[in-house]
């Protein structure tokens, strides 16, 4: 292998066009980017935390504290840079809050790797090390830490939604949104084939109207669509309708490209004519004999027909983007429609396509007209409202309202959190410290710098708040280390409970206060930043071929 090298270039240059960088040097700089992108967005961590403004190569911009949206927008280019942005996405994803954490843990975990290899220990050390804490806090947080959301009730959702937004732009509206999160995640609640109660964010339609103040956002049962009934003439409300999703014109139909008739007589042209549009009458005729009163075309319907539509006591909506369509579809029980052809060469429309809800209507939103569904047959769905007075405004809620429904979604489908404020990576390093000194080998130091680099958290939470970290955090793992040196029935043990409150900047029960997160969001945000610390950890070559120049033009100077 190491023949294709020249080893006469100190850039270690590959005599096939390229550069190599190994051992401690590729480590170094892969921390480095790392710890880049961390800095980026750490101070955006906690409820105290600040925005960032980005705009993009064409002028657009956004403002938003959330990590997962930051990095999506920045063009990182180092590809250890480019795994932690994915393990943002990936927390963004599984999970919807802890972005920023599982970022700033995983710069943490590489730096304080790159300090042990520094010290002559092995990376393969370091990994198993890094393994066995992950594995043994996560049993820690799930055995000792979750707490069952069935012992504390409804004001537990709402309060972890509180949480979620509490950093974020709704976060000054109090309840308000939290309370509107969970109510209208909990109307959309169904059972899979094994029982278990699902609740799909995706059946939350979230609409952003712009005018008015933030306070005047609302929610109700049923899905909402941003596009008008496509006449006047037609019916402004529809009982019990039968409803069919289409995805495709009903036009007059024309001859394809390419297809030349010649006729000799004119009367002949006029059939023509006639039977082109006749076509999509007999399409209109077959929808309406099956009995459908309500027709949502993901395109467009011409006036003729939507006269046809209307005469028959039908309603239509025209251009309804495809993701509503296959909402719309998959709620009232529809099928999404491609064509009308049947086997036999004819066209016909088959009964079990046709959805059916208990209502569709139309309503005056702000300046315009929405069609809303109500009491879809196979899944109920809820709209939320969202106004404010501009776009990054509303763009900027929008983020943050979808945050907090996939925590409360968490939190319904695992049934236990835990409390916030940095408690649970406090608890974490304490136990984890102790932990490591049961072991008699050389991964005890691996595991106390994992248990170290969990406090970046409540450090940077305090830090962000303008409040003494030193102080704040010496207390705070004193608290922690009473808790789990305690009787079983000892009072102190309740003081695992403890975290920041870093308006007050001092301690408290964040537990009484509401400050709860999803157990599930802390083991995932745990596994995924150790996984991806890893990783990048065993990494220890890069070899990075350059680009082909390209070939000079041989009429460039003509």
């Amino acid at each position: 292998m190491s023949g294709i090298f020249d080893t006469n270039n100190q850039d270690s240059a590959l005599f096939i066009g390229g550069s190599r960088v190994s051992g401690q040097e590729v480590r170094a700089q892969n921390v480095m980017a790392a710890l880049s992108i961390a800095n980026v967005i750490k101070t955006s961590l906690g409820p105290v935390g600040l925005d960032k403004m980005l705009v993009d190569d064409v002028g657009d911009v956004t403002i938003s504290n959330d990590g997962a949206t930051i990095l999506q927008l920045l063009e990182v280019e180092h590809p250890a840079g480019k795994i932690l942005v994915k393990l943002a996405q990936q927390q963004d994803t599984e999970v919807g809050d802890g972005t920023t954490s599982v970022v700033i843990i995983a710069a943490e975990l590489l730096r304080r790797a790159n300090e042990l290899i520094k010290n002559h220990i092995h990376p393969a050390t370091v990994i198993t090390g890094y393994r066995l804490a992950c594995k043994e806090a996560c049993k820690f947080i799930a055995d000792q830490m979750a707490l069952k959301v069935d012992k504390l009730g409804q004001e537990a959702l709402i309060s972890v939604a509180m949480t979620t937004i509490s950093s974020k732009i709704l976060g000054a509206y109090g309840t308000f949104f939290a309370e509107m999160a969970v109510n209208s995640l909990s109307a959309v609640k169904s059972v899979d084939y094994r029982g278990k109660a699902r609740y799909p964010v995706k059946a939350v339609n979230v609409m952003k109207v712009k005018g008015a103040s933030a306070r005047e956002s609302s929610y109700f049962t049923g899905y909402a669509l941003y596009r008008p009934l496509t006449s006047a003439a037609m019916k402004r409300s529809l009982k019990n309708p039968k409803i069919a999703v289409i995805d495709f014109d009903i036009t007059k139909t024309r001859m394809k490209m390419g297809v030349n008739i010649v006729i000799d007589n004119p009367d002949n042209l006029e059939a023509i004519r006639k039977r082109e549009a006749d076509i999509s009458s007999e399409r209109v005729r077959i929808i309406l004999d099956a009995g459908v009163t309500a027709v949502f075309s993901t395109r467009g319907i011409d006036d003729m027909y939507v006269k046809m539509f209307a005469e028959a006591g039908a309603v239509t909506v025209t251009r309804v983007p495809k993701e509503d369509a296959r909402r719309i579809a998959k709620g009232t029980g529809a099928s999404l429609i491609t064509t009308l052809a049947n086997l036999d060469g004819g066209e016909s429309l088959d009964a079990s396509s046709i959805g059916s809800a208990e209502l569709v209507e139309q309503v005056r939103l702000s300046d315009d007209d929405v069609v809303v569904i109500r009491g879809a047959k196979e899944q109920q769905a809820s709209t939320v409202i969202l106004r404010g007075a501009n776009d990054y405004m509303l763009d900027e809620m929008e983020r943050s309202f979808h945050d907090s429904l996939c925590a409360v979604k968490r939190v319904l489908e695992s049934g236990a959190v835990v409390p916030g404020g940095g408690s649970v990576e406090t608890a974490l390093d304490v136990y984890l410290e102790s932990f490591a000194t049961t072991l008699g080998s050389r991964e005890q130091l691996a595991i106390v710098e994992f248990a170290n680099a969990l406090l970046s958290i409540p450090k940077q939470l305090s830090v962000n708040a303008a409040k003494d970290s030193i102080e704040l955090i010496s207390k705070l793992r004193a608290y922690h280390t009473a808790a789990q040196t305690a009787a079983a029935d000892s009072p102190r043990g309740a003081l695992k409970n403890y975290g920041l409150d870093l308006h007050e900047g001092k301690i408290r029960d964040n537990v009484k206060a509401g400050v709860l997160e999803p157990a599930m969001s802390k083991i995932k945000m745990l596994k995924s930043a150790t996984e991806a610390a890893i990783n990048i950890l065993r990494i220890d070559d890069m070899i990075k071929l350059l680009p082909e120049p390209e070939k000079e033009d041989p009429h460039a100077h003509m």
